[in-house]
């Protein structure tokens, strides 16, 4: 069974081993997610533990994907502060496990921050994407528009440029 839920602080913090090995299994999978080669599950322990204060500030949204009570997908929404975009949420680290994928968990999860976001004030959402990786092709599945490409903007985690891809989308209306 899957379940899909907004995470608290400190839900977040109990999920911390889960949201390491979620983000390690990425990366090793190839994922551009800010991180280099070689990843281990504790790698991501202090970059964790920076999204579960972010929460606690109310600054960022994580919403969790479980099957069978283990935290195997997530994404956040980080909610700009800045006086002129209160409207505004960047969408970041949509994550799957591998072995999760094809359970759907990515959809749901979109759809629960997206509504949350909404619910928090915010209309347009942005996110940036590595070019040619298996990510880009989910978004406009789930309604979000392609801007462009902005080359050489990362290093995949083996090293080499890659580009991103930047989609926004308009939620909360209608």
């Amino acid at each position: 069974m899957t379940t899909i839920r907004i995470a608290d602080a400190e839900t977040a913090e109990h999920a911390l081993d889960d949201l390491c090995e979620v983000l390690s299994d990425c990366i090793n999978g190839g994922a551009s997610l800010g991180f280099m080669l070689p990843f281990q599950p504790q790698d991501g322990r202090d970059y964790w533990r920076g999204v579960v204060d972010a929460v606690r500030l109310g600054q960022t949204i994580l919403a969790i994907g479980e099957v069978e009570g283990r935290v195997v997908a997530t994404v956040q929404v980080g909610l700009a502060s800045k006086p002129n975009q209160p409207h505004r949420g960047d969408l970041m680290k949509l994550l799957v496990h591998r072995d999760a994928r094809g359970l759907g968990l990515s959809r749901k999860l979109m759809e629960a921050v997206e509504e949350e976001a909404a619910r928090r004030g915010r209309s347009l959402l942005v996110l940036d994407t590595a070019t040619g990786s298996d990510a880009e092709a989910i978004y406009p599945r789930f309604d979000w528009q392609r801007v462009g490409v902005i080359p050489d903007y990362a290093l995949w985690p083996q090293g080499g440029f890659c580009g991103t891809t930047l989609f926004y989308k308009r939620i909360g209306q209608g």
